[in-house]
Parts: structure tokens; sequence; C-alpha cells
């Protein structure tokens, strides 16, 4: 009796283990310093970042063609400017 008890308890340590491992959220863990141009063409859209949950910085997600995505830093200028431009592109392309 003693070891179906250790055994239950063990798979149950595994199974909360297991579903732990899966809650990561996708986050930024740090920024690029600047675009080249030809980069920044590919921009498609952003999403915003916040602290809460499992991500530890504040960043702008940049989502480029192909599925890639950039980490920018919130209070840099070029970083505000972009985001207008990548608004801008996709009004006009709306």
């Amino acid at each position: 009796m003693k070891f179906q008890a250790l055994f239950f308890l063990l798979l149950l340590a595994c199974m909360c283990l297991s579903l732990a491992q899966g809650s990561y959220e996708n986050c930024c863990l740090k920024y690029v310093t600047g675009l080249k141009k030809n980069v920044k063409r590919n921009a498609m859209s952003y999403r915003k970042q916040e602290t809460d949950g499992g991500c530890n910085i504040k960043a702008i997600v940049f989502k480029m063609k192909k599925g890639k995505t950039v980490c920018a830093d919130p209070d840099k200028k070029w970083v505000q400017d972009f985001m207008l431009e990548v608004d801008n592109r996709n009004l006009n392309a709306a």
C-alpha cells in the first residue's frame, strides 16, 4: 500500500511539472538597438508586451514577414516613430 501511494504521488508531481512547463509565454528577453531600412520594410504589425504575467520587460514586438519577430524598447524615439510608420502603412493598405 505504501508503494502505491508513493507511486501515485510521484506520478502526480510529474504531471504538475509537465503542465507548468507549458505555461511559459512568448516573451522578449532583450531589445534590438536599431533596424536597417530594408528590414523595416518587412514589418507587418506590432504588439505591446507588458511586464505582467511571465514577461520581465516592456517591449514592442514587431511582427515581420515570414513570422520573425523583433523586440524593441518602447521608450526609444525611433521605436515610437516606427510604430506610427507601421500604423500608417497598414492604414493605407486597407
